[in-house]
Formats: structure tokens, sequence, C-alpha cells
């Protein structure tokens, strides 16, 4: 990692967002209760997903996986941010920073993958409803949650051990709030035109590849419900699959932009700004999408309210 005449970087510089203290401060406030009430958010839907034996459903079984990864993957990133915004410190060590790029990216792929199973499930649920509970028995949606899961992690180890073998000397200022690929690609004093041509095939492979199959889920889907004998039946499942979409297109566009397309370029500073979306909005929306559009799950909540309101 040694170069002539430079010097070698042992810890990174996280830029962030340049803000004033007391905007900072306001900011700080802003992500801290987003964060807070997404993890209860969330853990509130798993606990729910639990007890309630009408919601021991296959569609149920994967909101309780999403919202179980939608915990971790803000908080991957966001604790940092909120760190650098409360003390303004923005030194990382290298091994932090490869950490933070190693999970972030894992349990963004794993949504991508959870998230077309969960097209998948909707679509044999509607297309092919007598087989249904056949199709998507308790054996197969543990196997798709778990490959969901081992996929994501599994795929991005290439991508990290190719950038922790990169060498950086010199400049140690990364352009964001974490450590994203284009910024370490940037500060590499290593030829990386091979690496962001991997990192471009592997994420148009996972966010294009994982859209196209939710979109042709859908367009399948549609053309069931369009044959539903009354608009009765329609609506229940243009209301059911609503939440599903309305998840899938902020957390796929969002990622298409920052990542399907070359990694140099006058959109990088906007990056840092997008990134907000995937990493904080999205797991807030989830809970509340899937809460407040679902029936079933509005009476187990109201149930679970209930039960510890007469205990008291």
């Amino acid at each position: 990692m040694t170069q002539k005449n430079q010097t070698v970087v042992t810890e990174f510089y996280l830029l962030g967002f340049s803000l004033s203290t007391k905007v900072g401060f306001c900011l700080f406030v802003v992500v801290s209760i987003i964060y807070i009430v997404t993890v209860t958010a969330n853990i509130f839907i798993i606990v729910i997903v639990i007890i309630d034996r009408r919601l021991h459903k296959p569609m149920y079984f994967f909101i309780g996986g999403l919202s179980f990864l939608e915990i971790w993957y803000p908080s991957v990133t966001v604790p940092r941010l909120l760190w650098f915004l409360l003390t303004k410190e923005k030194s990382i060590s290298i091994i932090g920073c490869m950490a933070q790029f190693y999970f972030h990216f894992s349990l963004g792929t794993t949504e991508s993958f959870l998230l077309t199973v969960m097209s998948y499930d909707r679509y044999v649920a509607i297309c092919n409803p007598l087989n249904y509970l056949i199709v998507m028995n308790p054996t197969t949606c543990v196997k798709l949650l778990l490959g969901s899961w081992a996929g994501g992690f599994i795929i991005i180890v290439v991508l990290c051990i190719q950038v922790s073998n990169l060498s950086f000397c010199g400049e140690n200022v990364l352009d964001h709030y974490y450590c994203d690929f284009a910024p370490l690609i940037k500060l590499s004093c290593t030829e990386a035109s091979s690496l962001e041509m991997l990192f471009f095939v592997s994420a148009c492979f996972i966010i294009p590849g994982c859209f196209l199959l939710i979109v042709i889920s859908y367009i399948y889907i549609i053309q069931t419900t369009m044959s539903f004998p009354t608009s009765f039946g329609r609506r229940k499942t243009f209301s059911t699959c609503a939440s599903h979409l309305i998840v899938v297109c902020l957390f796929y566009l969002t990622n298409i932009f920052m990542f399907v397309r070359p990694t140099t370029g006058h959109f990088l500073h906007l990056n840092k700004t997008v990134s907000i979306i995937p990493s904080l909005v999205t797991p807030l929306l989830n809970p509340i999408i899937y809460t407040l559009r679902n029936k079933e799950v509005k009476k187990a909540v109201k149930k679970a309210v209930q039960k510890v309101t007469y205990k008291k």
C-alpha cells in the first residue's frame, strides 16, 4: 500500500453534510426521531406477526422478514451519521469503513432479493390461489427467506475483498456520510477500472434484474385481476399489492439512480442526498404502509392494544 513520496492512509474522514451547528442539531433531532420510530415500528410488526395466529401466513412471514431487515439496514449507516451530526467527529478507520461498506451493500442486496420473493408470493397467491399454500409451504418460505440473506451476503464478499485490496494514499476525505463505493474508488491510488466494471455489472444484475422480475410478476397479477368478475375483488387485490409496489418503487428507483451508471460524473454529489431515501425513508415507510393499508394487520394491532389496555 505504500508508494514513494506518498502518505499511506490509515483512516478516512467522512465529509457528511456541510451544515451550520444549528441546522446540524435540528437534522440530528429529526434523523434521531425517524430512526427510533423506524426501529420501534419494525420491531412492533415482527412481534405482531409472531403472536397473532391469524398472521401466520406466507405473506406476513415475509413482511416480518422485511421488517427484521429494515431494523439492521439503516443501523449500518444512520448511527454513524447521528454521531457526526452531534460531535462533528469525521474519522473512521479503514477496517470500520470496509465493515460498513460490506454490511450496507449486503443488506441492500438482501432487500432486493426479498422484495422479489415477496412479489413472487403475491403472484402465486393471486394467479394460482388453489395451489398457494402448497407452493408457498412453510419449508419453501423459510428457504426463500434464508436464500435472500445468504445470496445478499455472499455476492458482496467478492466486491468487498476487491475494495479492501485497493491502495489509499494521499487524500483521505470521503464526500459522503458513509463508506460508499464511488467515493472510495475516487480516493484510491490503484487502477480500478476492472473493479468499477465488476461493480457496475453486479449492480445491473441485482437491481434492474430483480426489478424486472417484480414488474413481470405484477404484469401477470394485473392481467389476472382484470379478469375478476367483480370490482370488489379487483379493488381488494390492488389494495393488497399497492403497499408492496410503493416500497418497491422507492427502493429500486433510488438505487438505480445511484448505482446503475458510471461511478464518475457530475451526478455523484447527488448520491449523498438521494441515499437518504433507501437508508432512512424506506425503512420508515415499510411498517407504516403495511400497517395502514392492511386490514388483517390493523385488526391484529387493535387486538394487541386491547389486550395491553385490559391488563392495565
